[in-house]
């Protein structure tokens, strides 16, 4: 489960209660409270209970200048100066070289000491500048791609697009993300516009990494910003995801299924009532594997299942990139009140935390964050990209919810199967008895999943849905907007029905019988 943060985004509001703001050994203190008493910082990523967390671009990157920080700019960091050195901006004193390299290595122990791994967000697709970057001064010309003998290419819509096909420039992304592993104890990493790289190079970072530790994660874009003259076969898109075993792509599909194109602010998605999106979401929830019950032709922008394992999927709803989730509900969806935009922003990270893959967060969602409906802001000030931590008090029920819905996913395996075939025999969708309604069940005991039988219910209709279930002794898990402990003793009341809350989901499941899998261990 996946948290993308940046440094600054989550420490430097005053509300935040943290010393070093805007550092990275902001992430090493602990105990940090709100101004309401809220804990925050590395505590409050803890208790959220993400096992993974995303760190925008932390290398040495052009766009801030390390000389001039009293001037307070900001910047994503996917401007590549220095591949392999800590970003100054984020030490305490950028003009003492080993200050960075030991408050990286303090922040990266701290994740660690509370049991969170790293991830980096590495930009190897292009560099901050063309005429004297390091790559030119190197050798002029040969690490970069070009149209002709003579114009540059610019697939990353910065200037200038790498060649990782030519044989230094593939050996330079190799050692440097061995690098960051060896030297820093990274573990894993997210290619910025990964579509730009080729797949025989994605493919042997893969097999480097794996005889490090087999457990450290890759994904990426598997996109470009523009075109490239590099063939479109031999890139690291999304479409060939089945050409690199062990490498993630981030799920547009099932992105903008659930909220809306992220080209189109007035766009609607399944979470905020368009029709037609039934088919992009279950395509979303299977992993986009190919599934017998997916009817891929009506998926939004793949024809075809890609993924060849669930685990190559990185199922989101926004990021760092874009509208966030609360400011693309308010935009398109203007005529809806605060409990509404709520209930839908509930309801779309419902489908993204029970569905096959891996869950991806934006820092700050689970507080109900807004970007003050700015898109693209790279370089916009604090007072627009800062979590103001006074939020979390305000919306504890999205707090809650978002951390209960992570603990659920976390003790039933059910939803997080991992293997295409499994996925395809124990998960089945139900016949669409509710226009627009999606329904689903999972069989449990494959998994030797405490729930025997788990059936799950999105309703995206701003009314009640009476919808029709089998038979059993149910009990409910989530439902109108609230998670159930594990232990709950409440049972449907309803007969062969159950009713589903305006834009909500429901999470009903069968206990396993006690013992029920104490045979099958005792074998093994």
């Amino acid at each position: 489960i996946i948290y993308e943060l940046h440094h600054r985004d989550m420490t430097v509001s005053p509300t935040s209660g943290i010393k070093n703001k805007g550092k990275f050994i902001a992430w090493t203190e602990t105990g940090t409270k709100s101004t309401d008493g809220e804990m925050t910082g590395i505590d409050h990523i803890k208790d959220l209970g993400v096992t993974h967390v995303h760190i925008l671009p932390s290398f040495d990157f052009g766009s801030i200048n390390e000389e001039t920080l009293e001037l307070n700019k900001y910047n994503w960091g996917y401007d590549p100066q220095n591949y392999n050195v800590p970003e100054g901006s984020y030490a305490t004193d950028p003009y003492k070289p080993e200050t960075r390299i030991r408050e990286f290595k303090e922040m990266v122990k701290s994740f660690h000491d509370h049991g969170i791994r790293v991830i980096l967000d590495v930009v190897y697709n292009h560099t901050y500048r063309l005429e004297g970057s390091n790559f030119t001064n190197t050798v002029p010309q040969y690490f970069y791609r070009h149209w002709g003998d003579s114009i540059y290419s610019d697939a990353s819509g910065c200037g200038n697009e790498t060649a990782s096909e030519r044989e230094m420039m593939r050996r330079y992304i190799i050692e440097s993300c061995k690098y960051w592993v060896n030297e820093y104890h990274i573990d894993g990493f997210r290619f910025d516009l990964m579509g730009i790289h080729d797949i025989e190079t994605m493919n042997l970072v893969r097999k480097e990494l794996s005889a490090i530790d087999s457990t450290l994660f890759m994904y990426g874009e598997g996109w470009t910003a523009a075109n490239s003259p590099y063939p479109i076969e031999k890139r690291a898109m999304k479409v060939y995801a089945s050409k690199m075993p062990g490498i993630a792509v981030y799920n547009d599909d099932l992105r903008d299924g659930l909220k809306g194109e992220v080209m189109n602010d007035a766009k609607r998605g399944f979470a905020s009532g368009r029709e037609g999106m039934i088919e992009t979401v279950k395509s979303g929830i299977v992993g986009e594997i190919k599934h017998p019950d997916v009817n891929y032709d009506k998926v939004i922008y793949s024809d075809s299942a890609y993924a060849t394992q669930p685990t190559q999927v990185i199922n989101y709803v926004s990021c760092h990139d874009d509208l966030c989730l609360t400011d693309k509900l308010r935009i398109s969806v203007p005529d809806a009140n605060e409990k509404e935009l709520i209930a839908m922003d509930k309801l779309a990270q419902t489908v993204i935390l029970t569905s096959q893959g891996v869950p991806f967060l934006f820092c700050g969602e689970e507080v109900f964050r807004n970007k003050k409906k700015v898109h693209n802001s790279y370089e916009s000030p604090d007072s627009i990209n800062q979590i103001d931590w006074a939020y979390k008090s305000l919306y504890k029920d999205v707090y809650l919810y978002y951390k209960n819905l992570i603990e659920l996913r976390k003790k039933h395996p059910a939803f997080r199967m991992g293997d295409a075939e499994m996925v395809c025999k124990y998960l089945r969708f139900d016949e669409e008895k509710e226009k627009g309604v999606l329904a689903y069940f999972i069989d449990g005991r494959p998994m030797e999943d405490s729930w025997e039988k788990i059936m799950v219910i999105f309703n995206p209709h701003k009314k009640t849905v009476v919808y029709p279930v089998p038979y059993e002794p149910w009990k409910v898990a989530l439902e109108n907007g609230k998670v159930q402990p594990d232990s709950t003793k409440h049972r449907l009341n309803y007969d062969f029905q159950v009713n589903v809350a305006p834009q909500s989901a429901s999470i009903l499941y069968l206990e396993a019988p006690k013992n029920a899998y104490k045979k099958k261990k005792d074998q093994r």
